[in-house]
């Protein structure tokens, strides 16, 4: 009894969140679905796509739905690591210094276009991503949860961009790529911001609602033997040979770390949520592992040149390894 109103109370929840997104966002079903899917496993994202996507809109409107304080920085190429962190101002009238705390300090935090900012403010941002905490004048200062940082890159404009290290990629649980909207949801975008008035949201869910989900989705029943599927795939981008895709093994410069086994697990067990199943099948892993894999398969020059993307090799090794 305790699990069917806990599930119900989940359903609603989520489709409440969603709902309120889909008020001022048209389309992107996809983006919407994996932000969701973010926020159940506290992972952070990285999305990539032109600019106008509602991209930022998306992502204000989340924060705004579950009653988060929610900060955007823009990335600079003359941004400083305590532009984003803080630093300690000296207070004259106390002759003491004070510490300022910068913009990482709020629950949802918008990177964007996270590749025009220097190595300095990467790492900074790098740590507050993995570790949920900030050192500012040797003091530690733990981020309050939930913490995610979704950042974007637009993949066209590459000048005075710095690439992020693998490092710091392989931190982003999900990669999005978010492409163009259709002719009819355009047309419904047209109607809906025509009058130029701000549409309203209501705050449906609390942090604390979120960080209750979090709990039973990673408490959901993930069989044996789809385990053992999650850990083919990941294995088959690190040794396509082993698993008989000789063709691949060129292709492939580096696969997929162990980082990526835990979160291909989470991100299956939340799509599965979302669809209000106790358990994960092998359809909630098929659905999530692009996302998880595209930026952690790093491909050859060989494979550049057959113009072979790590999309490509992804999609091959999942037709390969046989589900369970």
């Amino acid at each position: 009894m305790g699990t069917e109103l806990s599930s119900v109370a989940d359903t609603a929840l989520v489709q409440g969140v969603m709902e309120q997104v889909r008020r001022r966002v048209v389309g992107q079903e996809y983006m919407v679905e994996r932000l969701m899917i973010s926020l159940l496993t506290g992972g952070h994202v990285l999305l990539e796509g032109v600019p106008g996507l509602a991209k930022t809109l998306t992502v204000r409107t989340l924060a705004e739905s579950i009653h988060t304080t929610f900060q955007r920085i823009q990335f600079t190429p003359d941004l400083l690591p305590a532009d984003i962190v803080g630093t300690q101002i000296y207070d004259q009238s106390t002759g003491q210094f004070a510490v300022k705390r910068g913009p990482i300090f709020a629950n949802i935090i918008l990177a964007d276009e996270i590749n025009r900012a220097p190595a300095k403010v990467q790492a900074a941002l790098l740590e507050a991503m993995q570790e949920k905490q900030v050192t500012i004048g040797g003091t530690t200062y733990v981020l309050e949860e939930p913490f995610l940082v979704l950042a974007t890159q637009n993949p066209i404009e590459q000048e005075g961009t710095y690439p992020l290290p693998e490092a710091q990629v392989d931190r982003f649980m999900l990669k999005l790529r978010v492409g163009y909207p259709s002719r009819d949801e355009e047309k419904e975008i047209l109607r809906r911001m025509a009058g130029g008035v701000p549409i309203a949201i209501d705050a449906v869910a609390t942090p604390e609602a979120i960080m209750s989900a979090r709990q039973r989705v990673s408490d959901l029943y993930v069989d044996e033997r789809v385990v053992d599927y999650i850990v083919d795939i990941v294995h088959a981008t690190r040794r396509p040979r082993e698993a008989g895709l000789d063709d691949l093994a060129p292709l492939i410069e580096f696969g997929a770390s162990p980082r990526a086994t835990i979160a291909l697990a989470q991100a299956s067990r939340a799509h599965a949520f979302l669809r209000g199943r106790t358990f994960v099948t092998p359809d909630d892993v098929k659905a999530i592992a692009p996302d998880v894999l595209r930026h952690r398969v790093l491909t050859t020059y060989e494979a550049e040149a057959e113009e072979v993307t790590s999309d490509d090799i992804v999609q091959r090794v999942l037709n390969a390894i046989e589900s369970p």
